[in-house]
């Protein structure tokens, strides 16, 4: 019977996964229609990109505050009530309706975001690895689908952007059908003691600061490229539909690394060596995308860059386990890990929207995401130590 209910919630954390990302990543492909048919600017389509982030921001702590208050079941599914209800005002309407939208959407997205892992904690506590490479994969491949799926959807069978991206609710649905059976044991799960909290001296860790930063950091590149790379991929004389399946390609083939790369974290005893190998990966590929010149060339920087990212997000969500005592530190850890991390994510597309308009020139962008890069190696390897925030049964001891 225990069998049968860890199936349950694997299947249901698959499907919540997938819904993580999904109605975000199919709006980068869309981006020209959207603006011409709205009529708005660079600027505020980057802020199309951002408004969720600043959600994540915003409401990460109060996700996990959330979480520990109702239980992470309840609390999960009432995250994906609003996610449905954001997917349906997005496509509703205007430029107004679509903000909106999208803000609700952030709002039901940022709960799984937060305490996902902190149930993978809790419930698979020797399993941290597979579990966050089940998960990240789910992420990985539902954004890739969506990605490549958007201007078929809205070209090729004449949909239109709105309905393009309101198809994708029907995933959030199958989310909620899936978890439903999670709400039954919900409130014994709620009632398992807890050890004290450690939301203030969270704040006070430097590790969970470079946990912070790391996971910031990879998110400011990620919707950096969910808003513009299939802009930067058409200034190299590709199609918007070549330039969307392109971005499909860059998530899907993230794929093996975001499977393999947090098993093996889980096995290391020290993550630095594997942190650094993938961001100077993920450093190659953007490097290449700079300097290509050819569609093969530019392919192989897009494979390079989805293999880093993949592995980076993947260590990104591993960390938050791997330097944690258990599932309530995890929660702390996660909400304030997002919290300032999409706050530092947040700004990525609207800095890059408006260096276009400023440069009319995407090799500015580039040397942006090198830099970043850079900074995302020297956090990870910060994150990657071998220590727990603070020990279990040390809960008040003056953190690293």
């Amino acid at each position: 019977m225990l069998k049968h209910k860890n199936v349950l919630l694997v299947l249901g954390i698959i499907f919540i996964a997938s819904n993580l990302r999904t109605p975000l990543t199919a709006v980068g492909p869309l981006v020209s229609d959207i603006r011409s048919d709205l009529g708005i600017s660079n600027g505020m389509t980057g802020f199309l990109t951002t408004l969720p982030l600043l959600t994540f921001a915003g409401l990460s702590l109060l996700s996990s505050k959330l979480g520990t208050k109702i239980g992470n079941e309840l609390a999960i599914f009432l995250g994906l009530i609003v996610l449905i209800a954001g997917i349906l005002l997005r496509s509703a309407g205007g430029s107004a309706a679509l903000f909106a939208g999208t803000f609700l959407i952030g709002m039901g997205i940022v709960v799984g975001n937060v305490l996902i892992p902190s149930i993978i904690k809790q419930k698979f506590p020797e399993k941290v690895g597979l579990m966050t490479s089940i998960f990240s994969i789910a992420m990985s491949l539902s954004a890739g689908i969506s990605s490549g799926m958007s201007v078929p959807l809205a070209n090729d069978l004449h949909w239109g952007w709105r309905q393009s991206l309101l198809v994708w609710i029907l995933v959030a649905v199958a989310a909620i059908i899936f978890w439903l059976p999670q709400l039954y044991h919900r409130e014994r799960a709620v009632k398992v003691a807890r050890p004290a909290s450690t939301a203030n001296a969270v704040w006070h860790s430097s590790l969970a600061w470079q946990v912070a930063f790391f996971m910031g950091l990879q998110s400011f590149l990620f919707y950096c490229f969910i808003a513009w790379f299939p802009a930067v991929l058409q200034s190299h004389g590709l199609s918007m539909a070549t330039a969307g399946w392109l971005l499909s390609f860059f998530q899907i083939i993230a794929i093996p690394a975001s499977f393999i790369v947090p098993i093996l974290a889980d096995r290391l005893n020290d993550q630095r060596g594997i942190t650094a190998i993938f961001c100077l990966v993920y450093f190659m590929g953007l490097l290449g995308l700079l300097l290509s010149k050819n569609i093969l060339l530019l392919t192989t920087s897009v494979a390079l860059m989805g293999v880093g990212g993949g592995a980076c997000i993947s260590l990104a969500f591993t960390f938050i386990g791997l330097r944690s005592s258990n599932g309530a530190q995890a929660a702390e850890l996660s909400g304030m890990a997002q919290s300032v991390g999409y706050l530092l994510a947040a700004a990525g597309p609207i800095i890059i929207g408006y260096l276009f308009d400023y440069t009319q020139t995407w090799a500015s962008s580039i040397v942006v995401w090198l830099i970043i890069t850079l900074l995302l190696l020297y956090a990870g390897l910060g994150a990657g130590r071998s220590r727990y925030i603070f020990p279990i049964d040390e809960p008040k001891q003056s953190p690293n």
